[in-house]
């Protein structure tokens, strides 16, 4: 089942001294594909959510708190960076990568990857991808493999031009 969608226009990235607000752009619903064997395949909804490099993690952070407090369970989310990793990550990296990952497999909380590890990640039922740096081959790398990993929904948060030309791209 979808999370429940936001019925206003609120930004979605708090104003502060460095970052300007973004607000969501709504998205045609997803129309379900026929698979080569005939069946219809779910395709997870995709939402981007404009933000510049600088603002695209708190504009993911942002979009994670929303889906929270929409009643979406915490091991439901995946959230992928494709420039520095996310604090979190960091942090518990430093515990080695076994604990890491054994989280990851727990599926009881947020998860927060690299792109670089996005292979490694299980699906779950949103996906929410910060363009925050890194190569543009990541980047690029980064939208299809999330788009398979997102049950129902994937987040993109970034440059909407940007987005667009790598959505356009064979996403």
């Amino acid at each position: 089942m979808p999370p429940a969608q936001r019925a206003t226009r609120e930004p979605a990235v708090k104003p502060g001294p460095t970052a300007q607000a973004a607000r969501p752009e709504p998205t045609a619903p997803a129309v379900p594909e026929t698979s080569t064997t005939g069946a219809a395949a779910e395709v997870p909804q995709i939402q981007l959510i404009p933000a510049s490099v600088e603002g695209a993690l708190d504009a993911a952070e942002e979009a994670v708190d929303l889906l929270l407090d929409s009643g979406r369970a915490p091991g439901d989310v995946l959230v992928i960076t494709t420039g520095e990793l996310h604090p979190w990550a960091t942090h518990e990296l430093s515990f080695g990568e076994d604990a890491y990952w054994a989280q990851h497999d727990a599926g009881d909380d947020v998860f927060y990857a690299g792109a670089a590890a996005l292979h490694r990640a299980a699906a779950r039922p949103v996906v929410v991808v910060a363009l925050n740096g890194g190569s543009e081959e990541v980047a690029v790398a980064a939208l299809p493999t999330a788009l398979t990993r997102a049950g129902a929904l994937l987040v993109v948060c970034g440059d909407p031009q940007r987005i667009n030309a790598m959505l356009g791209a064979g996403v």
